[in-house]
Order: C-alpha cells, then structure tokens, then sequence
C-alpha cells in the first residue's frame, strides 16, 4: 500500500492506494480524509461524455436493372460524386464514382467497355467495403 498526499482545489488529502497484480472486481474504498478541514462544498457536477456523431448508413438504392458486369466499392467511404449516368456508353477505365476514403479521393473506374445499367448510390451516402456501386451491361 502507498500512500499519498494530493491536493485538489488548494485542499490537501492524504491517500492511500493498493496495487494490486491480477484484475478484480473494485471494492467501494473509503473517502479520502482531509488534511485540512474545508470551509466551502467543492462539489462539481459529473455530466456524462456525449455520444460521438456517426453519419447515418444509406442503403444501396436501385435506380436501374440490373446489368452483368457489377462494380463494388473496394473500401469504406463517402460518395463524393457520381460521374457517369444511366444508359451512357462507357470505356475501360472511365471514372463512374468518386469515392473519399481517408480523406483521399479514390476514382471508381469501369472494369471493361460497356453501357451503364445501374447507379445503386447516391452523391454523399457513407458506404461500406463490397457495396454495389453501379452495373454495366456488355
């Protein structure tokens, strides 16, 4: 057991701790004693942490059919912006999605030629890893 001399608030008190090897349930330890007697209550309120803000998940939304050829998202992110439309004739490698991940702008490029098919997200929707992005049909 150590012991302990601590002031709070120019109010000092004499503590004592226990060190201790294996992890136990804590047992309810006496108030600390002070040295001084205080004249004023120092009582402050305890509030709790607030919540950390999470942006709501947004489901894929089909706007289209389906084609053959899917392109899904390789990480988690945000939609930032959507670059190619539904019915446009596309190459290998034109952009169909701009992706934030780590606050980086990843572009989503089409696998192979083809038309678009589907757009299955929405400019600013958090998205996970393997989301459906868009199809294209051959």
């Amino acid at each position: 057991m150590k012991r302990y001399t601590i002031t709070v608030n120019g109010i000092a008190y004499d503590v004592s701790v226990e060190e201790k090897t294996t992890f136990q349930q804590p047992v309810a330890a006496p108030a600390p004693t002070p040295i001084q007697t205080p004249t004023v209550s120092n009582t402050v309120p305890v509030s709790k942490p607030a919540e950390p803000a999470t942006a709501p998940k947004v489901k894929e939304i089909p706007t289209g059919s389906l084609g053959n050829i899917k392109i899904e998202s390789p990480m988690p992110g945000k939609i930032l912006a959507i670059k190619a439309s539904i019915g446009q004739v596309v190459k290998r490698g034109d952009v169909i999605v701009i992706l934030e991940a780590m606050k980086m702008e990843n572009e989503i490029v089409a696998p192979s030629d083809g038309t678009v098919a589907s757009i299955n997200v929405t400019e600013g929707s958090m998205i996970e890893s393997g989301v459906l992005l868009a199809t294209l049909t051959e």
